[in-house]
This record gives structure tokens, C-alpha cells and sequence, in this order.
């Protein structure tokens, strides 16, 4: 019961950052003029650039977001071992590698100790994403090995 506890609880969340970044991507451009304003001058200074690394990355969160929501729904189904999980793993390590280059550029105009704790969280999360797609295949081959097996 606890397990099933869990799952509705992450399913929940997960919608909540969906839809809550969709808000924030959406509101971006008045965030960041506020941003420019009351917090560095240096948001204002490279408005443009930062709108669209904020926006693409975000973007991105919102692609991962989207491939961990499709990857709940084969848990709640209690079918987590499919293709389509390998490659929602493949498609959030890709999209966390975009992430990465996208702060890496921000870090020529604007370094802050978060942009680099930003880059190598994604960086991790990226590989982590990568090797948990094969281990993902592996475990689906031996699945489907196991039901040809009588």
C-alpha cells in the first residue's frame, strides 16, 4: 500500500512542475525584466540571451517533466519494463546533455556558483539517464527472453 502511496504522490508532482513550468515559461519575459531590475542589471544587460538559455532550458525541463509523467504511467500499469521507457531514458539523456551546453554558454556571460552546480547536475543526470537505458533494454531482453521460456 505505501508503494502505491508513493506512485500517486510522484504522478501528482510530477503534473504539478508539468504544468507549473509551462507557467513559468510562459511568464519568462516579464520574470526576467523583474530579474533585470531588482536582482542584476546583468539580466538586462543580455536580456535577449538569457530569455532564450531560461526559455530552451526550460523548455527542456518541461520535455524530462513529460518523459518522467510517460514513464509513471507504465508504473502505475505495473508494465515498467518497455521500450518506450528505454526511450524516454534516451530522450531526457539527451535533453539533459542540451541543458548542459546551454549553461555552459551561460557561464561566458553570466558565471554563478548555481549555473556550474546547474551544468554538472545535469551532466550526472544525463549519464545516469544514458546507463539506465540499457540497463532498461537488458532487463526488457531478459523479460522477454523469461516468457518464451515454458
Amino acid at each position: 500500500m505505501n508503494g502505491e502511496k508513493l506512485i500517486r504522490i510522484t504522478k501528482q508532482l510530477l503534473d504539478v512542475m508539468f504544468f507549473g513550468g509551462i507557467v513559468v515559461i510562459v511568464t519568462l519575459p516579464l520574470t526576467l525584466r523583474y530579474a533585470g531590475i531588482y536582482y542584476s542589471s546583468a539580466f538586462q544587460e543580455y536580456y535577449v540571451l538569457m530569455l532564450f538559455i531560461f526559455a530552451l532550458s526550460g523548455i527542456c525541463g518541461i520535455v524530462i517533466v513529460g518523459q518522467l509523467r510517460k514513464m509513471m504511467r507504465t508504473v502505475v500499469q505495473k508494465n515498467c519494463f518497455v521500450y518506450e521507457n528505454v526511450k524516454s531514458l534516451k530522450v531526457m539523456g539527451i535533453t539533459s546533455a542540451v541543458i548542459v551546453v546551454l549553461f555552459l554558454i551561460k557561464c561566458f556571460f553570466l558565471p554563478t556558483p548555481a549555473t556550474f552546480i546547474i551544468v554538472l547536475t545535469f551532466f550526472i543526470a544525463g549519464l545516469f539517464s544514458e546507463v539506465l537505458s540499457f540497463v532498461f533494454r537488458e532487463a526488457i531482453r531478459y523479460k522477454e527472453e523469461n516468457d518464451l521460456t515454458i
